[in-house]
């Protein structure tokens, strides 16, 4: 297994810029604002030697609210590393949230690495002299945003630790009331092995699941992803905007592998005027594009909303496979659930491919079928389909239900072969078919669908039309038909 580096500090001193130069990508969300990183992030780092990164937010010295749980989420990640890259900012100097977070680290047990960031343009030894004091060794200043002095920090940091397993502490750090504590023993990380294995083994020979979990701000997505994956996973808060990056979260059920990617709420255009907010909005849509399926989450308490449908919509423009979840379907009375039933099916219509699943993310009623749900939208969108299967379907659609006649002549429909997956493509072959009708191209959908059992994935029919051979082609004619041509004119001149 490689080994594992958590990048722990204070809020805005450059941890998921560091995270992006490690491990070359753009996943973390990245802005001068403290606070923007709350959920855990891994990555492969590919600088210095390859290993395991994990992003974390920033901690503090008296967390309230959604900071305690970001402090537990950084809690976990300090658990699973095999060291603990501790960022400072050089331009800030040691502050009191530095020395808290130190003393908390010494206090895990796990190998500390110094790393004060932001230094560029100034003396190294300099750069870093003011954080001898916090006990951790010799810092090695950096500038992730420059890409200066990150692979010789990488190289010290995975020094003797390439390809080897970590020994677990003697000691075990959880969270209490004020931050940083430890206790002897414990079930702490008997607990994080089993999270640890499903997190980081993605070496598989099988592709895992890709699942993209979206919806409107606080309809309970990232609720859901903890219930599924059995942990608190991802931050979960009774706030709108709590999600702000993209969080990829691996796991295995019964031998198939999934990785479930947490999103932001995605809200009205009208409504986003903070720049975070569209940089979110603009990660959503790549999940969405990165996904095999996506599993969109709406809220029993509110109405089927025109935003919902238009994201929804979306999705199925790009050709998603698609599982609806309604969330929070406990404790709602009987009209409630009759209005929000009439109100998909008027706005979400063309989703009638889609399964739907009535559910309580906190509960966890229901969710156990989601993924299977999931796993049948996928293998739909991916399955393979012969020609002559596909041909003998058609014929049978053709026999069953004619094409229209267009100015006298018969629409003729031959073949039919499939184009793509992902979303299915079945392409049909035949003449006229720029006359074919929306209500024939629908039925032609449904009769694939329903033979092929594509339920859960938008199907399409492509049209293409025969080519003759020989347009454009002149006969030559032979010395033999010349001859006769010249007879008959001449014949014909005659009389």
């Amino acid at each position: 297994m490689l080994p594992v580096v958590a990048l722990v500090g204070r809020p805005n001193v450059g941890k998921s810029t560091l995270f992006n130069v490690l491990t070359g990508t753009r996943d973390a969300l990245v802005a001068d604002l403290p606070g923007l990183t709350r959920d855990r992030q891994y990555g492969y780092g590919q600088v210095g030697g390859r290993c395991i990164v994990i992003d974390t937010g920033g901690l503090v010295e008296s967390p309230t609210g959604i900071e305690t749980l970001m402090l537990k989420q950084t809690m976990k990640a300090i658990e699973e590393a095999d060291v603990v890259v501790f960022v400072v900012d050089v331009r800030s100097g040691v502050t009191p949230t530095d020395e808290f977070v130190a003393a908390g680290l010494r206090r895990s047990g796990k190998p500390i690495v110094l790393a004060a960031n932001k230094a560029e343009g100034r003396d190294p030894d300099m750069a870093a002299a003011d954080f001898h004091g916090l006990g951790l060794g010799q810092p090695i200043a950096i500038s992730a945003a420059h890409r200066s002095g990150v692979a010789g920090l990488m190289e010290h940091v995975l020094e003797g630790r390439v390809a080897v397993l970590s020994v677990e502490p003697e000691t075990d750090v959880e969270v209490a009331d004020d931050g940083f504590s430890e206790t002897e023993g414990g079930d702490a990380a008997d607990d994080a092995a089993p999270s640890r294995e499903l997190a980081f083994d993605r070496a598989r020979a099988k592709e895992p699941i890709r699942v993209a979990v979206i919806g409107r701000p606080n309809v309970g997505k990232s609720t859901l992803i903890n219930r599924l994956v059995g942990e608190e996973r991802v931050v979960a808060f009774d706030q709108p905007g709590t999600t702000r990056d993209t969080v990829h979260v691996p796991f295995t059920v019964q031998g198939q592998e999934y990785v479930l990617i947490d999103t932001a709420g995605v809200r009205r255009r009208a409504r986003v005027d903070e720049g975070i907010e569209k940089f979110s909005v603009v990660k959503t849509l790549q999940a969405i594009d990165e996904a095999h399926v996506v599993l969109a989450v709406l809220d029993a308490h509110e109405t089927v909303a025109d935003q919902d449908a238009s994201l929804l919509g979306l999705c199925a423009d790009r050709g998603r496979a698609m599982v609806i979840a309604v969330n929070k379907w406990d404790g709602i009375d009987a009209g409630q659930r009759d209005h929000i039933r009439n109100q998909m099916a008027l706005r979400l219509s063309f989703l009638d491919y889609a399964p739907v699943h009535y559910i309580s993310a906190m509960h966890g009623s229901g969710v156990g079928l989601l993924l299977r749900s999931a796993r049948r939208a996928f293998q739909a969108a991916m399955r393979e389909m012969a020609t002559p299967a596909l041909t003998r379907v058609l014929e049978k659609a053709l026999e069953a239900h004619q094409p229209p006649l267009v100015q006298g002549r018969r629409i003729k429909l031959r073949y039919a072969h499939q184009g793509g997956r992902n979303p299915p493509i079945i392409v049909v072959h035949g003449n006229q078919v720029e006359h074919v009708p929306d209500a024939y191209q629908r039925y032609l959908v449904n009769t694939f669908r329903e033979a092929f059992r594509l339920d859960g994935t938008p199907v399409r029919v492509e049209f293409r039309a025969d080519k003759n051979p020989f347009a454009g082609r002149r006969n030559e004619l032979t010395p033999r038909q010349v001859a006769k041509r010249k007879r008959l004119i001449k014949h014909a001149k005659r009389r």
